[in-house]
């Protein structure tokens, strides 16, 4: 970020020379000035002359168009802070003042969402990947302001009201069906790809969606989406059909990316999903600890509050496991489950509560493991998309089973009848391709046969659990699996 330090001072002298008389005697300078500098203020993390600066603008009796620079970075920096309502209600209002459409801030019913969904699939008729990615480009200065604020509303929706993502969605694609392609088309139709994934069912025609996305971006002008639209396609459509590892190094790129064209909130999100996949598939603790000790580092210079959250959250979880300071790890997780409750960010309390059981299944922990699965509810109504909720299933599987084990009577029929319904989730998934799963079934078939007194099969299980884990890359899950078969 070394230039746009450079660029901050230059555009403070500049508005400061003007400032006197720059509205009245050069306003398009003063306009520039402002808009420009503010950003600069925003990827330098100076947030106190970036307001000022957004204010000033913001107070003119101007064009609403004119003031779309201020505005989006208004909602940027809100999300960057961690106030994602506000971040909403700006962007919302915006649109609002463009005289576009913009759905209400309230969560959405299934049938809303149903009837949204079945418009865009009679617009994108038998589109491949390639016909949509030939779609001409769009040359409607509003349309694309309104697109440009769809795109953040879809990230903070997502934080705080998931419901409404859909329809944000819908209406994203739709105006790019309609009026031609931008640099939002890309991560819109990532996100078309992200429902299809996951709360559809249709993982296969989600990662055609992934795929237009990523043939948008080849055309010239797209490349400040890039960051974004890997984020999407690496974490939330390609993990159910392709290999988690394979997404590492995209999510690598996007980082960097991100960096280098000034996309830091994106460029940090891919950061983060990087981090939580290096976990997933059995990093060493010392080394992952490492490397999030040093994301810490880079996302207190970027001031990411709201992301920097997230790695500290699996900061804590490593710590755990290997035994250090683990009260005040328990401490910190309690604390960030009473805020996300305060503050309903759904997505933080079922990142928290995965990274509880990850470390209750690692002590095996039973009785405490049943009774956070108990209380944190269904939590794919929040995170249907992604691969943390693909591991939370399954860890909700397996505490089912275990507690079915050590119970009797009616309490043991409860459980296994919850363990089988969620095991069935769990082969679908892997019916319709999700070569990540296989050997989670491995291991759930073991203990299941272990439930039901059937030894003999559970040694093949687990057997076969530990030859695929380790053959996939899964390789904590290659360890939990030894442990299970030596109980």
């Amino acid at each position: 970020n070394a230039a746009f330090d450079t660029a901050k001072v230059y555009f403070k002298a500049g508005h400061e020379a003007l400032r006197s008389t720059g509205w009245e005697g050069d306003y398009s300078t003063m306009l520039d000035l402002c808009s420009d500098g503010a950003n600069a203020c925003f990827l330098t993390g100076d947030f106190v002359s970036m307001n000022d600066l957004i204010d000033e603008v913001l107070s003119k009796d101007i064009d609403t168009k004119e003031k779309y620079r201020v505005s989006e970075i208004k909602v940027k920096s809100l999300l960057t802070v961690g106030k994602v309502n506000e971040s909403i209600d700006a962007a919302l209002d915006f649109r609002r003042q463009l005289g576009l459409p913009a759905p209400q801030k309230k969560s959405a019913s299934k049938f809303t969402i149903t009837r949204e969904y079945i418009r865009v699939k009679k617009l994108l008729k038998d589109k491949t990947a390639e016909d949509i990615a030939n779609l001409p480009e769009l040359d409607d200065e509003l349309y694309e302001m309104g697109q440009r604020m769809n795109e953040h509303l879809a990230t903070s929706v997502y934080l705080v009201e998931p419901t409404m993502l859909p329809l944000v969605i819908f209406q994203s694609v739709t105006t790019s069906l309609k009026h031609g392609l931008s640099p939002t088309s890309s991560p819109a139709f990532a996100r078309l790809g992200l429902l299809l994934c996951g709360p559809f069912g249709k993982p296969h025609e989600g990662c055609e969606m992934a795929k237009a996305a990523e043939l948008i971006l080849e055309r010239p002008g797209m490349r400040s989406s890039t960051s974004n639209t890997i984020f999407v396609t690496q974490s939330f459509c390609y993990h159910w059909t392709s290999p988690l590892h394979d997404s590492i190094e995209p999510l690598l790129k996007g980082y960097q990316v991100g960096l280098e064209i000034g996309d830091n909130d994106r460029a940090c999100f891919c950061l983060v999903g990087r981090m939580y996949y290096l976990f997933f598939t059995g990093r060493t603790l010392v080394s992952i600890q490492k490397e999030l000790e040093a994301a810490t580092h880079v996302l207190t210079q970027l001031k990411q509050d709201g992301t920097q959250v997230f790695i500290i959250l699996l900061l804590t979880t490593v710590k755990k496991r290997r035994g250090l300071d683990a009260e005040a790890c328990d401490e910190i997780m309690d604390s960030m489950l009473a805020t996300a409750a305060s503050t309903r960010s759904f997505d933080m309390a079922v990142y928290v509560n995965l990274m509880k059981l990850e470390v209750f299944v690692f002590f095996q922990q039973w009785k405490e493991a049943i009774d956070l699965v108990q209380k944190a509810g269904n939590v794919r109504l929040f995170l249907s998309s992604t691969f943390v909720v693909v591991r939370y299933t399954f860890l909700a599987a397996l505490t089912y089973l275990k507690a079915a084990q050590s119970s009797s009577g009616w309490k043991k029929r409860q459980m296994k009848k919850c363990a089988h319904k969620t095991m069935q989730l769990i082969r679908g998934w892997a019916k319709n391709g999700n070569v990540n799963v296989v050997h989670y079934l491995y291991i759930l078939d073991a203990e299941l046969a272990v439930l039901n007194g059937k030894n003999n099969k559970a040694k093949k299980s687990f057997s076969a659990a530990i030859t695929t884990s380790s053959r996939n890359g899964f390789l904590q899950d290659r360890a939990l699996a030894h442990e299970l078969a030596s109980a």
